[in-house]
Parts: structure tokens; sequence; C-alpha cells
């Protein structure tokens, strides 16, 4: 808004226009003078002034300097200081190196001014599993898994992990840009100055891959139908809601005795639990984003029972007692990003805590894996020998996965690939289907557990060879970064309560642990369950029945 002061001197005065919009501040002229920016017929020109310091801001800057230093110096020298009997080789320093590039990469997602919810993700992933733990297993020289191979494949497997990481930043930089003829073909119109709308679609008359997709009201009552029906069958399978606050090993046990695990394979066991557990939360995370957004939703009682019937639905099926920890992350970070779309305090609060929990924690979390009999008692004098014994072995088996090809097995070229993407495919069908390449990694090693990770490193290495690892983590920078721009676009305040994208990102996210760790094949299944989900609800249509409000 333009304010008018009144003008100094007899004769003609002099004006000053006062700009009143937050940030703009006009300068004066003679009057008479039509202005530059405003109606015509006033005077004053606009100047855009820097944005005033908000709190947030102030706090973010405050906050630079200690957590830069804290995860990428701090942290790591605690643990180089630490007393062990491992060496201090090439293998070690790289790890170092490895470790303080991660800690910056992970505090500049933190403190970056725009949500990146699947690049922070990964670097959360890379700096607690693939920088600080494998960092304190070199110092006190133990490893969770055996690493079965000379010394010099553990150096090559953390370089390739090291050129992996800088591989991603190259294609998450590569992101920025878009070549013109892309946008033109899409129908694209240049970007504007201001207004609500940047981004969000194109001009009249482009095609609907410019309108975002929305949730079809009718199709998500379906999808909450569906959701009760295969938790409930879930439930009943397994004997009850009391067997999922047990432990892991009751449920393997009722699903075995529910006659869903035999001969030996997991699919039925996959099957089972994936369609049991992937749809109600799929369904709880778009009726919390409608409840958030929505205040008319808040006021509906039929929204509302049926949000409180999926939370206790989900308090079932996917409680941290009968579920992997890393399922259980998915769920947590899926729901802290769908109730909190724009808070700022509550994505660099996920990511900080989430690393301090990842490493003091999580490594404690299997408690409920066994029942008490089987439960392993583990005594610890270091905070490091956790980060040793459990979990961790992703470097480990990047190490051994090269030690694999490179014994005469060979690369399969894109043959694990095929058996992760035609996961549904049974073996009576294909019967040279390949396993889990932790799996296949883990019996060629004669280990007695062959439920090892596999990190995405790995499964792109065993498949395309050093080129192709390198390329691949370049397009996986590029597609989260440019999930990420897409996201920041949307993820404002007034936006849709029906906006797909702010329901498929944070699943993605907090799924992204599971999917870097790997095995792709173990993995593959509640991905396509989801993209099931997702694909029953979305639509381009406007209709305002079919649209939530």
């Amino acid at each position: 808004m333009l304010a008018t002061l009144p003008g100094s001197g007899a004769t003609g005065g002099f004006r000053v226009t006062a700009d009143t919009t937050p940030g703009i501040r006009t300068s004066g002229t003679a009057s008479g003078t039509p202005g530059r920016s405003g109606s015509p017929g006033k005077s004053g020109v606009a100047v855009q002034l820097p944005p005033p310091f908000a709190p947030r801001t102030l706090l973010s800057r405050a906050l630079a300097v200690p957590l830069v230093l804290g995860l990428s110096c701090f942290l790591p020298l605690v643990v180089i200081s630490q007393p062990g009997e491992g060496p201090r080789d090439a293998a070690f320093w790289l790890q170092v190196v490895l470790t303080v590039y991660c800690g910056v990469r992970l505090s500049a997602m933190v403190l970056t001014t725009r949500r990146k919810l699947l690049q922070a993700t990964f670097w959360m992933f890379c700096y607690m599993a693939m920088g600080v733990a494998p960092l304190a297993q070199a110092v006190i020289g133990r490893v969770p898994t055996p690493v079965v191979g000379p010394r010099e494949d553990l150096v090559q497997a953390v370089s390739l992990v090291l050129l992996g990481c800088f591989a991603f930043d190259v294609g998450a930089l590569l992101a920025r840009y878009r070549p013109l003829l892309h946008r033109r073909t899409r129908g694209e119109a240049p970007r504007p100055t201001g207004g609500s709308g940047a981004g969000e679609r194109g001009p009249a008359g482009a095609g609907p891959a410019m309108r975002p997709l929305l949730i079809h009201r009718g199709r998500l009552l379906l999808l909450a139908v569906a959701a009760f029906a295969c938790g409930g069958l879930l439930i009943v399978k397994l004997g009850g809601p009391a067997v999922f606050f047990s432990s892991r090993q009751e449920i393997i046990a009722g699903i075995e005795e529910a006659g869903v695990s035999g001969d030996g394979s997991q699919a039925g066991q996959a099957f089972l639990r994936g369609f049991g557990t992937v749809p109600p939360l799929i369904a709880l995370l778009v009726y919390t984003r409608w409840l958030v957004t929505s205040r008319r939703a808040r006021r509906t009682w039929s929204v509302v029972a049926v949000f409180g019937a999926l939370l206790v639905l989900n308090a079932i099926v996917n409680n941290p007692v009968s579920n992997p920890r890393y399922w259980f992350l998915t769920v947590l970070f899926a729901l802290l990003f769908t109730a909190f779309p724009v808070s700022a305090a509550m994505y660099r609060m996920s990511l900080t805590v989430g690393v301090v929990v990842a490493l003091l924690v999580f490594p404690f979390a299997d408690r409920f894996r066994y029942d008490e009999n089987n439960t392993r008692q583990i005594e610890t004098t270091s905070f490091l020998e956790p980060l040793a014994l459990k979990d961790y072995d992703q470097v480990g088996m990047f190490a051994n996965t090269i030690t694999y090809v490179e014994s005469g097995q060979g690369h399969s070229y894109g043959y694990q690939l095929a058996g992760s993407l035609l996961f549904a495919v049974p073996r009576s069908v294909w019967p040279d289907k390949p396993s889990d390449t932790g799996v296949t990694v883990g019996e060629w090693m004669g280990a007695v557990n062959t439920n090892l990770s596999s990190p995405v490193w790995a499964e792109l290495w065993i498949d395309f060879g050093p080129v192709g690892m390198t390329m691949g983590m370049a397009a996986v920078g590029y597609a989260a970064a440019r999930v990420d721009r897409r996201v920041a676009r949307r993820a404002v305040r007034g936006s849709p309560p029906g906006s797909l994208l702010l329901i498929t990102a944070p699943l993605l996210a907090g799924y992204s642990f599971i999917l870097v760790r790997g095995p792709l094949l173990q993995a593959t299944g509640r991905v396509a369950i989801a993209a099931l989900c997702l694909a029953l609800i979305a639509t381009y249509r406007r209709d305002r029945g079919t649209l939530l409000d």
C-alpha cells in the first residue's frame, strides 16, 4: 500500500510516497512526476529491501557454527581420540575424510533456507551409517560383519563411497538447471516474479502434466476401507493385537503358523506384512495432512473419527516393537514431515535429534527383536562398541561385494537390478531369479546370518562397475534434488490439503533409509504397494466434490 506524507515547502511541495508493503521502501521525487512504482499519478520509486530478520533466521545463524563444527570436527575427533586397536592406514584416513564430508553436507541440509527432505535424509544416513559408525569400527578394530577380502578392498570401498557422495552432489547441482527445450515441450510459461501460484501450473491450455496431482476424496474412502481390511486381516492372522507388543520373533512365528511363509520362502510373509502396514500408514498420512491444513476437516466428526481409528490401527501394526527399526524410522519421519509441512524448526530438530538417536539409541533398539530367553545382553565399556558390534555393516558389506566380484564372480550387468524390479515374479516362473545382493554375498562368504545389508553403492557396483555406480549416484542426486525443489514450491501455507506430492515426499524421505541401506529386493515390495495406494487416490480433476477441502 502507498501512503502520501505531507510535503514541505511553500510552492508545489515536496512529497514522499511511502510504501507500507513489508520489504519495500520508496524514495521521494518532485511533485507531479509519476512514480515508477505504484499506481499512475503517485510519486515514489520503489527500492527492494532485504527481508527483516526473523527469530528463526537468527536462530539458524547462531546454530550454524557450532553445528558445523560439532558434526564435521568435534564428533569425529572424539571418536578418533578413543583407545583402540585399529590400524591407522589409508582406509582409516579415507574414512575420516568421508565422515567430515558427510558432516559438512548434513550441516548444510539442516541450515538450508528451504526444506530438502530427500537430500537431508540421504546425508543423515551417510553420516551415521557410512561415516561415524565405520569410523568407530576402524578405531577399535571391530566390525559387525567380517571383511573377508584384503585390506585394499576396504580402501577401494571407502574411496568409492566418497566418490558416490561427490557424484550425488554433482547430480543435485545439475538439478538446478533444466534445458529451455524441456520447458517448452512441457508448455511451461516463464517463471513469474511474484504471485502465489509460482511454479504450480503453466499457462491456460497446458496439458495435465502441468497440473499437480491431487487426492480424490471418494477414492480416499476406498483406501481407508482397504487399510482397515488389510490391517485387520494381519491382526487376525497373527492371533490378535497382543502379539504385536511381544517381539518380532513372535510375529515371525505367528506368520509361519498362519501358513503364509512356507517352504522357506519369504514372499508370503512380505506380502502379508506389506499390505498390512503400508495402506494404513498412507491413509494415516493423508488424513493427518487433511486435518492439519483444513479447518473444515477438523470440524467434521467423520474425518476426525476415521483419523482416530487409523491412529489406533497404526499403533498396532506399525509400532516399534513388532517392526524393524528402519521401518519405524520411515513411519516416524513420514508423520513428522507430514504433520509439520512448512515448519523449519521441526525439520531441523528432526535431523539433529535423529543423528543423536541413531548413534546412541538405535543400536539398542532391537530389544524387541527376540523374546526374553533369546535376547542377547551386551556389556560395553565404550560408547563406540555398540556401533562396532551391531547394525552398521554397510561399508564392510560393500568391501565384501567388491571382493565377491573380483574373486571371479564378475559383474551382473543389470541382472540383480532386474530381480529387484521384477520381485513379484515367482521363482516357479523364473527359476534363476537372483536373490538379495546381501544374501548372495553372505552365502558366498559362508555367513550363518545372511540377513545382511547391501547399500545402494554396492547394488550399483555389482551391476555396472565403478562408472555405472558413479552415474547412478549422480542420477539419484538429480532425482532427489528435483523432488525437493518441487516440494519447496508446493509446501507453502495455503497449499491444497489434497496435494499428493506433499504426502509422497515425506513417505519417500522416510523410506529412503531402507532404500539406501538395501538390499533393493527386500525394499521394492513395499514400494510397489505404496505406489498402488497412491495411484488409487491420485487425480487431476478439479471438481469441488472430488477434492479435499
